[in-house]
C-alpha cells in the first residue's frame, strides 16, 4: 500500500529524532558537564515524564525543543542561524503531523528537506536514510505529473480526431435554398392535406 505524506512525515521525525538524540546529548554534556540532565530537564520546562528518561528515548518534540531553548548557551557555538531556523521549521512540522494535519507533496518534501539537512549539519547518518525518502516523493511527484499529462493529450487527441473527421454541415446538407433539399426533408415536403 502506498505510503501517505503524513507517514513520511511521521518517518522523517522518527530518523530526526535518532539522529539530534546523541548530537544533543554530547553537546548538553560538553557545556554543563555533570549538570547536563538537570539542565536538560529545565529546558523541557513542565514535562517531568521526559526528564527522567534518558535523552536517547525522547521524542523529536522534545529534542528541538531543548535544542530552541538552549541554542544561545549551547547550540550556538556549533550550529549557525540557518540550522536555527530549521529548528524553528521542523517544530511547526512536527506541530502539524501530531495534530493530523493534512501535508500537501510540497509540504511532505519541505519538512523531510529541512530534516536532511538539519541531520546533515550535525553529521548524523540518519540524513541518507531522509535524502532517499525526499527522492523517492521527488518520483512519485513526477509520475502523477506524467500520468496527468497523457491524460490530458489523450482527452485532446480523441476530441481533434472526432472533429477533424466531420464535414461542415453545409457539404452534409447540400444547398438548403434548392428544391432538391426541400424535397429531401420530410418537413419540407408537400403533405397530403396540404395539396389543393
Amino acid at each position: 500500500m502506498a505510503i501517505t505524506n503524513h507517514e513520511r512525515v511521521g518517518k522523517a521525525l522518527e530518523l530526526l529524532r535518532a539522529g539530534l538524540a546523541p548530537f544533543i546529548e554530547r553537546e548538553l554534556k560538553n557545556t554543563y558537564q555533570a549538570r547536563a540532565t538537570v539542565q536538560a530537564a529545565q529546558f523541557l520546562g513542565e514535562d517531568h515524564l521526559l526528564a527522567n528518561k534518558p535523552m536517547a528515548q525522547w521524542d523529536a518534540a522534545a529534542l528541538l525543543k531543548v535544542t530552541w531553548e538552549a541554542w544561545n548557551d549551547v547550540f550556538r557555538r556549533t550550529l549557525g542561524p540557518a540550522e536555527r531556523s530549521l529548528v524553528r521549521e521542523l517544530r511547526e512540522h512536527r506541530n502539524r503531523w501530531a495534530h493530523q494535519e493534512p501535508f500537501s507533496s510540497d509540504d511532505a518534501y519541505r519538512a523531510l528537506d529541512s530534516a536532511a539537512r538539519l541531520l546533515t549539519a550535525v553529521s548524523a547518518p540518519q540524513a541518507d536514510e531522509v535524502e532517499k525518502m525526499k527522492v523517492e516523493l521527488l518520483r512519485l511527484r513526477f509520475d502523477e505529473q506524467v500520468r496527468s499529462e497523457k491524460r490530458k493529450t489523450a482527452g485532446a487527441a480523441i476530441e481533434s480526431a472526432a472533429v477533424s473527421s466531420l464535414k461542415p454541415w453545409r457539404e452534409v446538407m447540400g444547398d438548403v435554398g434548392s428544391e432538391a433539399f426541400c424535397f429531401s426533408v420530410v418537413l419540407c415536403a408537400p403533405q397530403p392535406w396540404e395539396r389543393s
